[in-house]
């Protein structure tokens, strides 16, 4: 017997008890997986209702104004580019101008600047830096603003005090845009020159306020990436290696509506295939996708660049495919588990839209199945010393023949020949 238990602010919903387990052959399995869906769903509505498919949050107030503005100017007699245009357009924009010009854009138009794929690295650290300070600054003056709540305040005093973490010396800030709940991209090592690069692709409730923790750090993106590239440098010494922790996409607030459907993940994927087109270089790439971050990942598998060579999933939901085949990917597809991760309880399947399809840890799905032992439950799967991160990290540099498959045989690497160290 499984029970989960859901908690949304200060309400706890028991949603369902269930007594099947991943051994039960009973020709209504599937019927009892489809209840069961319906009822989470029920019940996610209750609690939650349909205004979540309402939220925007896409762009705010600076990051409209920026844009506009960005628009309108000019770098002597030359329009500034589509800041959608192709990163190799970008790309040569810049290298056609003055490095006091770059710079000069870069302090004019941070918001833009910061998050341009194509524009030079230490620019886009650069302005994002001036970004963050500039976000820090207003929000510090929003703690003293007599016009909001004691809550608007207590909020305001939250964010300046992320955004002075996030402006401290030596952080390397991809992407970062304050509207709303925010989104922000940060990298771990020499992106520049690195031959292998890991993206960390979060789930669930992840924004600026929960993009690094004090407490349950490896639960929070910053922690996650840095953990990894720690064990990454540990399992290949001499591999150039970077990690990405991104959480440039809006992400699903708690367990409502968004968190079974694929709205999100569609346009976090449109983002995540963005920025693996335009990473420099030619390193290969690995995503290391958690929770919803693998749903992102599924649906961004079937346009990946060639580049992408692993993705691997930890605590998913679904993949929103019933088999990895479906995932029309050149890339390969890996996928762990821990024995006690409460997302086992989720139904594996889609109906209408809601849910994110089969079990990616099952046989028949047919992804390269690693073990987790050590994570400890949902949020562990990247502490240091667990089999679940020496597995990442090992992916991560191309040293195949180093990971642990979840069957202690040599399963999940069939197929690869020998190690792919760089």
């Amino acid at each position: 017997m499984i029970c989960l238990t859901l908690t949304s602010g200060a309400a706890e919903l028991l949603l369902v008890c269930r007594a099947v387990t991943s051994s039960d052959s009973s020709p209504s399995l599937t019927a009892r997986r489809t209840l069961l869906a319906l009822a989470v769903v029920f019940v996610m509505l209750a609690s939650g209702g349909w205004t979540a498919l309402q939220r925007d949050g896409e762009d705010g107030t600076a990051r409209t104004r920026a844009l506009s503005a960005w628009e309108r100017g000019r770098v002597g007699r030359v329009d500034l580019p589509d800041p959608g245009a192709p990163p190799k357009r970008l790309a040569a924009f810049f290298a056609s101008l003055s490095a006091a010009r770059q710079v000069g854009l870069a302090d004019r138009y941070p918001l833009v600047v910061g998050n341009l794929n194509g524009a030079p690295l230490p620019l886009r650290y650069r302005a994002n830096r001036l970004a963050v300070i500039q976000a820090r600054d207003d929000e510090r003056e929003r703690t003293h603003d007599s016009r909001l709540s004691v809550g608007g305040r207590q909020q305001a005093s939250r964010r300046m005090h992320r955004f002075e973490s996030m402006a401290g010396d030596g952080r390397q800030i991809l992407a970062f845009d304050p509207s709303g709940d925010g989104r922000a991209a940060e990298v771990f090592g020499e992106l520049g020159s690195a031959t292998r690069v890991s993206v960390v692709v979060p789930g669930a409730d992840t924004n600026l306020l929960t993009f690094e923790r004090t407490k349950r750090r490896y639960a929070a993106p910053v922690g996650m990436a840095s953990s990894l590239y720690g064990a990454e440098r540990a399992a290949s010494p001499r591999t150039r290696t970077a990690v990405i922790a991104w959480a440039d996409y809006t992400a699903p607030s708690g367990l409502g509506v968004d968190a079974v459907t694929g709205r999100l993940a569609s346009a976090g994927a449109v983002r995540l295939n963005a920025l693996t087109s335009a990473l420099p270089g030619t390193s290969r790439v690995s995503l290391i996708c958690h929770s919803y971050g693998s749903v992102v990942c599924g649906i961004a598998a079937r346009r990946l660049p060639a580049r992408v060579t692993d993705v691997a999933v930890a605590g998913s939901p679904g993949m929103r495919a019933e088999s990895a085949g479906q995932l029309d990917s050149r890339a390969r597809i890996w996928a762990m588990r821990d024995h006690d991760d409460w997302i086992q309880v989720v139904p594996y399947l889609e109906v209408g839209g809601l849910g994110h399809g089969a079990d990616p840890v099952t046989p028949d799905f047919g992804a390269r199945v690693l073990s987790a032992e050590g994570a400890a439950g949902h949020t562990g799967y990247f502490e240091p010393g667990t089999e679940s991160l020496r597995n990442f990290a090992d992916i991560g540099v191309g040293s195949y023949r180093n990971t642990s498959c979840a069957d202690d045989g040599d399963g999940c690497r069939r197929g690869i020949s020998g190690g792919e160290v760089i």
